[in-house]
């Protein structure tokens, strides 16, 4: 392949040396850069085992960054024009990646294989040696009991099952075990159900509904289908090497403290509970809670949540930004032209621009592809960015059936080209300037590709350097985005749903208890300490709706948007009012207005409030709680005591009132049996 040394050399912002065998004659150089003690690139992955055993042996191992110019830029039909994305390449390559964070797994290897006949007790068999197996047969057929009992069999249906690698938990139904004394067939006693099993791994060959959601990604659940010999034996070797402790990274970290998800339980908002295709996600109390075991690191959490408690790890936003700014200055500063961003995965997207490279055309100069670990991480946030650096357009390559739900990722997409299309980004027409590619074919990817519309690109293209949370570094980039659009504009309407917009208040009838600024995560809105005041900053808002819920007057209405004059101004004033002064020290407290209008409602018109001690209740409500507390301990004053009432009357005494004069009566003259007067004698007794 050609190399442009003139255009990749000054933009790569380092020194620049070729070589024509560099893992072999003239491995020396790479052991001497490597021992230099400076960052060095690579631009060959085929050798990097070689590479990283030099490296480690000089301790360099750290310092030494990868990038494939080969198949990415240089097997290619454009190879002559490809140097300005060479250097692109490899200047977003030297960006140094955070350090992700991990967690273990222990397996100790007791494993459950679940089936229905006798393809799950062979494959128990295979595995009895390597793990402690457990067979459970699903409403069985007729299977042949084993001449020896070396793993035990069991029948059972399992109704619900959750954990993940070393620590599974199933509850079972229908559970019985086998008589000793089968003969042809295995017989099994009396069934009961909610039996518990624990185990670390699951092997499921029942040819059934997949126990958990996502199965594919959950760690240490096997699933084959029994009718597929291929499929059964692929599993069985993975189920026998899941023994031991195993590293996983911690995909998605999650700070509770601006988690929108409730406040004083009442919800807010749900989007990360919506889109997590494994179930890794639950409610936990005002903030959400993230099993980090059992997250397969879709990143659709982290792509939807609006205030950024939700932040994708592998790697953070700014991180990736910061790639893809290296990336885009770079390639402008060889004398690039009309930059298209490819994102992709390794998993799929990777062999698929190979094959492109290698039997194919090959990738066009201007497009440069991003690799991030999974696509649905992706969020608006990029796209505003790249624009705002240069790009004219970005898309992202997914498979023809997506291994997640690409949901979170589409909503993103359409956030991005809303605020691309107000900002003059769109190509001609109104065209789309972020797009999907589905394609698992190379020759697919190669047409897509080339029959994509263009759109505007940023006539003086920003550079600012993104740092800080995800929310901080959406709205920076907004913000850039705005500042260097092609026809920019200062306000642009948005879908329900959106993470902007503002607030619309029915002023007149808020009391300002500012229980919404107690409900709200991000500080948008908030009270004035000097003054009954309420505030709002729009650009923090995150149309959560917990403000909106909380108002106990239901003054407020969500109102989604992008106003980036309001965004640049400072926090308005909602509503204020004159506070009241206590009468005793004139310190203010509460309005005026609710003051007065508590006063004007019990004066006179409750029995508290009623007469000379009523007075006196008046004037404590007219005080502030420090000075309310001295008038009731000084004065022995109780503003909650009632006057004496009269004790109440029960039926026991109403029924005795009533009876009082008929008892009476028979010992002032009533008749007795004999016809004379003298005490009235109790009735005889009756059969």
């Amino acid at each position: 392949m050609p190399l442009d040394e003139a255009a990749i050399a000054p933009a790569c912002g380092g020194t620049l040396r070729t070589a024509d065998q560099l893992c072999g004659l003239e491995l020396d150089r790479f052991r001497d850069a490597a021992a230099s003690g400076a960052p060095v690139t690579v631009s060959c992955t085929l050798q990097a085992p070689l590479f990283e055993e030099v490296a480690a042996e000089l301790g360099a191992d750290q310092r030494i960054a990868y990038v494939n110019i080969r198949e990415n830029a240089g097997w290619s039909a454009d190879a002559r024009r490809a140097g300005p994305k060479m250097a692109g390449l490899l200047a977003a390559a030297a960006e140094p990646p955070p350090q992700a964070t991990m967690v273990s797994l222990e397996s100790e290897g007791v494993a459950l294989v679940y089936g229905r006949d006798e393809s799950a007790v062979e494959a128990a068999r295979r595995l009895a040696d390597h793990l402690d197996v457990t067979v459970l047969l699903a409403r069985p057929g007729e299977v042949a009991p084993p001449l020896r009992y070396e793993f035990p069999i069991f029948r059972g249906v399992i109704r619900n099952a959750k954990g993940r690698l070393g620590a599974f938990e199933l509850k079972v139904d229908d559970y019985a075990q086998p008589a000793p004394s089968s003969r042809d067939h295995l017989v099994f006693g009396a069934p009961r159900d909610g039996a518990t099993s624990h185990c670390d791994l699951i092997l499921d060959l029942s040819g059934q509904t997949p126990l958990f959601p996502a199965h594919e990604v959950r760690a240490g659940y096997l699933r084959a289908d029994p009718r597929d010999p291929a499929a059964v034996e692929r599993v069985v070797a993975e189920a026998s090497h899941l023994v031991g402790t195993f590293d996983k990274p911690r995909y998605v970290d999650l700070d509770a403290g601006i988690c929108a998800h409730s406040r004083s339980r009442i919800t807010g908002c749900t989007r990360c509970l919506d889109v997590c295709p494994t179930g890794a996600i639950s409610p936990a109390g005002e903030s959400v809670a993230i099993d980090p075991y059992v997250c397969a690191g879709c990143g659709n959490c982290a792509s939807v949540c609006p205030t950024g408690a939700a932040g994708y790890a592998l790697p953070p936003a700014d991180a990736l930004m910061r790639r893809v700014r290296a990336l885009l200055l770079a390639y402008r500063a060889a004398g690039g032209e009309q930059p298209v961003v490819l994102f992709h995965d390794g998993d799929h997207g990777e062999p698929l621009i190979h094959a492109l490279a290698r039997y194919g055309e090959g990738l066009p100069a201007e497009v440069l592809p991003v690799e991030v670990n999974e696509i649905t991480q992706i969020g608006p946030e990029q796209f505003a960015a790249l624009f705002a650096y240069g790009a004219v357009g970005a898309h992202v390559l997914t498979r023809a059936r997506p291994r997640h739900d690409l949901d979170s990722l589409l909503r993103g997409i359409a956030l991005a080209n809303t605020l691309a299309l107000a900002q003059g980004y769109g190509g001609p027409e109104g065209t789309l300037p972020v797009s999907i590619i589905s394609a698992d074919d190379p020759d697919h990817l190669a047409e897509a590709l080339a029959s994509a519309e263009r759109g505007a690109p940023a006539p003086d293209p920003a550079t600012f350097m993104p740092f800080g949370g995800k929310r901080e570094t959406f709205r920076f980039a907004l913000r850039q985005m705005h500042a260097v659009a092609p026809a920019p504009v200062a306000f642009v309407p948005l879908e329900p749903g959106a993470p902007f917009g503002g607030l619309e208040f029915r002023t007149e009838a808020c009391t300002l208890c500012l229980a919404c600024v107690g409900a709200c995560p991000t500080q948008a809105l908030s009270d004035n300490q000097d003054r009954p005041q309420l505030t709002f900053k729009e650009d923090l808002c995150v149309q959560c709706g917990l403000c909106a819920a909380t108002c106990p007057e239901n003054v407020i209405s969500l109102k989604p948007q992008i106003d980036f004059d309001a965004w640049a101004a400072p926090r308005r004033a909602v509503k204020e009012e004159e506070p009241f002064e206590c009468v005793v020290c004139a310190k203010p407290f509460g309005t005026r207005s609710t003051i007065e209008r508590v006063i004007e409602k019990l004066h006179g018109r409750h029995w508290m409030f009623a007469g000379a001690e009523g007075e006196r209740r008046i004037r404590i409500l007219k005080m502030c709680d420090d000075c309310r507390v001295e008038a009731a301990l000084n004065e022995e004053f109780d503003p909650h005591s009632a006057p004496q009432r009269p004790p109440t009357r029960t039926t026991e005494d109403y029924l005795r009132e009533r009876s009082a004069p008929a008892m009476e009566a028979p010992l002032n003259g009533a008749l007795s049996p004999s016809g004379g007067t003298g005490p009235a004698l109790p009735d005889p007794p009756r059969s």
